[in-house]
């Protein structure tokens, strides 16, 4: 059995010599240490060899140990092969014990190692949002590249988040909690962890978990970037997540209603979808809140940013209306993507096209911002009785911005699919660029 294994260990080799792992530099270091080494062994040996000594026993070790008894090629190749084999084999058995901890169930190193390597060079990646929407994006994307930097916006007043918000006044962190479980390894264990909602206990009715994880750190770190910063890095998730401001700021709109002359004034995000009528405009309250320094950095350091899917009122928008965050953006010489949505939400951009959505967005922060406008053009299943297909119409299809594809999830037709979504992004920007070398 150990023999079958040795087999397959010394088969499996060459993948060791693939470029780009950062493994055979170390290798060869390695194998010239041993060599020197073995030199030195061999010159006490030489010198023991020449000796005068008529000791028999010594001299009868020497001629067996070295099979002096044998041609010269042969002990070559004996010393060569078992020399290549123990180094191999020692290499393969130090790299599973290091390894060990960090290593899924029935994973290979060298696979795990050629994954790692191949996402660390990918893109810099800046998503923008909120909601479900970027956390299905970041769900694909890391599969893409590990540099990913989440900014999600702190404007949500509504159940858990809203109720946090309101009594201990930290940002709400029920965004961050959603990004942070999308990006983590073993997504299934902490997406279910982290929306677990505690039920008739007094004090913690209707608060998830992750939102009271994130307000502990908050707690202990003293600050809630801080909390953040070491939510990620606890989770040890792909890439980092990141507020779009830190100050308390309040999302208002202007709507038109029915039986009304005038336009309602609406405050917070929550109350926005549910009031009927038609959104006009939207702005925060302070309209002058400072971007989050890191996100400004990220932006500019950037090679993508991608502004959506989610919600346009109450998850995009709230992101660019920061200022600062805006002319980030517009400094920034990445590709900018707006994946436009699959289905209308109600209360927001009911009856809304593709054109509808980005007219909306370009009238709160410009024209011209965006190089690519990203929309659906499958338009199969069942998406119930609030919701009907954003499609992609003659204006929007005629604007040379935009591309086309199939990015439904089968499932849930009304949500964008994680891997044709983040497949779509990376065929946009290596088609721009090139691909990786």
């Amino acid at each position: 059995m150990e023999i079958s294994r040795i087999w397959q260990i010394l088969r499996s080799t060459p993948r060791w010599l693939r470029p780009g792992l950062g493994v055979k530099r170390w290798l060869f270091l390695i194998l010239a240490g041993i060599t020197l080494l073995g030199l030195g062994f061999a010159v006490l040996l030489i010198d023991l060899y020449r000796t005068d000594s008529t000791d028999p026993f010594l001299l009868a070790l020497l001629s067996y140990a070295s099979l002096r008894f044998l041609p010269r090629i042969w002990r070559a190749i004996i010393f060569g092969g078992l020399g290549i084999g123990f180094v191999i084999y020692g290499i393969y058995k130090l790299n599973r014990s290091l390894l060990k901890p960090f290593l899924r169930p029935g994973s290979d190193v060298v696979d795990t190692l050629t994954e790692f390597q191949r996402r660390k060079r990918g893109p810099r990646v800046v998503s923008i949002g909120g909601g479900h929407g970027l956390s299905t994006l970041l769900r694909g994307l890391k599969f893409h590249t590990r540099n990913l930097t989440a900014v999600v916006t702190v404007a949500d007043d509504g159940g858990s988040s809203g109720k946090l918000r309101e009594t201990f006044g930290i940002l709400p962190p029920g965004d961050i909690r959603n990004c942070l479980a999308a990006l983590s390894n073993d997504e299934d264990m902490l997406t279910q962890l982290f929306q677990y909602r505690f039920s008739g206990a007094p004090g913690l009715e209707g608060h998830s978990f992750g939102n009271l994880f994130i307000m502990a750190l908050a707690d202990l770190t003293g600050s809630f970037e801080d909390a953040v910063v070491e939510s990620g890095r606890v989770l040890s998730v792909n890439g980092r997540v990141l507020p779009s401001t830190l100050h308390n700021v309040k999302l208002v709109a202007s709507m038109e209603v029915p039986h009304s002359l005038n336009e309602v004034r609406v405050e917070g995000e929550s109350k926005i979808p549910e009031m009927a009528g038609r959104v006009r405009r939207v702005w925060l309250e302070p309209d002058n809140a400072p971007a989050f320094p890191p996100v400004v950095k990220a932006l500019l350091k950037a090679e993508v940013i991608v502004v959506g899917p989610g919600s346009l009122y109450t998850s995009i928008l709230p992101n660019l209306l920061v200022q600062d965050l805006l002319e980030g953006m517009r400094s920034s010489r990445a590709l900018k993507i707006y994946i436009c949505n699959i289905a209308t939400q109600s209360g927001e951009t009911d009856a809304f096209t593709c054109y509808d959505h980005i007219r909306a967005l370009e009238g709160h922060i410009g024209e011209d911002l965006f190089d690519v406008i990203l929309c659906n053009d499958k338009y199969a299943g069942d998406l119930g009785p609030s919701s009907v297909w954003v499609r992609a119409d003659e204006k929007t299809l005629s604007d040379e911005r935009t591309y086309c594809a199939d990015l439904v999830d089968d499932q849930h037709p009304w949500r964008h699919d994680s891997v044709k979504l983040s497949q779509a992004i990376m065929n946009i920007y290596y088609e721009r660029t090139g691909p990786l070398m």
